[in-house]
């Protein structure tokens, strides 16, 4: 008796692996565009139309968001949920619109399909400017806040940053130190990074929940983000190889697209990978945070160049006209960025056998560092070279850094996307 309910056990196993190792063919066969394969898979096992990924998506997502249209009809043909959401709630019409995929579009919204879901990390989202909240909306009352098992995750000359509870919820509270609390420049700070987080809706920005203004110390709080910052991940894990760098980038220039989005500017000016979160210890999103040094800036046209010079941000990632005390524009962060991308896939900051002050002098006088990681793909040495440029006319928006990451990563080699189940 036991001995054949052992055997259906392992038979059980069997299936749930053939099951497993069938839902990743249809999906890798779904992103190739193998209409046929796709076809001859849904003819053997046709339940395998809704089957989802780790992330929930469908096969109809993955076919939605590149624009392959045979694909989709034939996932249609065989019943597929064309209001499937994924785990950021997109729905496959969500995809297709996010990547202009008019002809997929044409077709899921023939079959009854509908726009919705939270935009997720796949494209970059239209941003709808939100209604500015009232201050009664954020003004957090301190007695709601349980430090009884709250860690430092942070720390500043203007105080700490603390995991603390609010209402049950973990989240992260930036606190002002109480000596500081009646500086009159230290308050304005405060204030005005209150005053910019408010504004601030995207998946890839830390979320603002509220705010201690009417008492001392005070406090800012934000979510709190389960997998620390980047700097702290890439100083255990080293380099990342290509298809992570390059994922991790776009969530990066997602949320500074936004940042950039005209007319009201936010220039971030600190973009460092201390100040980049990752959501959660499975590192698979990231989040831009930490607006203290951010300036708001309404744009008259987009060749303004913003009156504002001084060294602002740390130096390790800091653009030559920001050292040098020129003006400057949005395109700081580009350089930032860059220099964030180059420690992604070297695995060591810029200029790492320097101090952070004589890495910054010497990217002032031109020089940049070495690309010597075996990740570096032509196209993606291009675009680094590109965005680190020292006349920062010359450097991409985030916009068109994000579209060149899309190309790059679609022309990986296949090995770099998927990592079929194997036993």
């Amino acid at each position: 008796m036991s001995s054949s309910g052992g055997e259906s056990l392992s038979s059980d196993k069997q299936k749930e692996k053939a099951r497993v190792s069938r839902t990743s063919l249809i999906q890798w066969h779904a992103h190739q565009n193998d209409s046929a394969s796709v076809r001859k898979l849904l003819q053997e096992d046709p339940s395998l139309v809704n089957a989802t990924d780790y992330d929930n998506r469908t096969p109809l997502h993955v076919a939605s968001l590149h624009g392959w249209l045979d694909v989709a009809n034939c996932l249609i043909e065989f019943g597929a949920d064309v209001n499937a959401q994924d785990r950021w709630k997109n729905t496959p019409l969500a995809d297709a619109e996010g990547a202009k995929r008019n002809s997929v579009i044409q077709l899921l919204k023939k079959h009854g399909g509908l726009s919705y879901g939270q935009n997720g990390s796949h494209f970059e989202p239209n941003t709808v400017p939100p209604p500015l909240p009232n201050k009664c909306d954020w003004e957090v009352d301190p007695s709601e806040l349980d430090f009884s098992n709250s860690a430092r995750i942070g720390k500043g000359s203007f105080g700490e940053i603390l995991k603390a509870h609010w209402r049950g919820t973990p989240v992260a509270v930036k606190r002002i130190l109480p000596s500081l609390s009646e500086d009159r420049l230290v308050i304005q700070d405060f204030r005005h990074e209150v005053n910019l987080l408010v504004k601030l809706r995207h998946p890839n920005i830390v979320q603002f929940l509220g705010a201690v203004t009417d008492r001392k110390p005070l406090m800012l709080i934000t979510e709190y983000l389960r997998g620390g910052d980047l700097h702290q991940y890439l100083k255990e894990k080293g380099s990342l190889n290509t298809a992570a760098a390059i994922n991790f980038s776009m969530d990066i220039a997602r949320g500074m697209a936004y940042l950039h989005n005209e007319p009201n500017v936010i220039i971030h000016r600190d973009l460092k990978p201390r100040n980049v979160l990752l959501v959660n210890s499975s590192a698979d999103h990231l989040k831009v945070g930490d607006f203290g040094l951010s300036k708001l800036i309404k744009v008259q046209s987009s060749h303004d160049v913003y009156k504002m010079t001084g060294e602002t941000g740390s130096y390790r990632y800091m653009a030559p006209e920001v050292f040098k005390h020129r003006r400057y524009d949005k395109k700081v962060d580009v350089f930032s960025f860059a220099m964030i991308l180059y420690e992604m896939l070297e695995g060591e900051p810029p200029f790492a056998n320097y101090e952070p002050l004589d890495g910054a002098k010497l990217a002032a006088e031109g020089h940049r560092p070495t690309i010597r990681a075996k990740g570096y793909t032509p196209e993606l040495i291009e675009l680094t070279e590109q965005c680190w440029a020292a006349d920062m006319n010359q450097r991409p928006s985030f916009i068109d850094i994000l579209k060149r990451l899309e190309k790059i990563k679609e022309n990986l080699p296949s090995d770099h996307h998927w990592h079929l189940f194997s036993s």
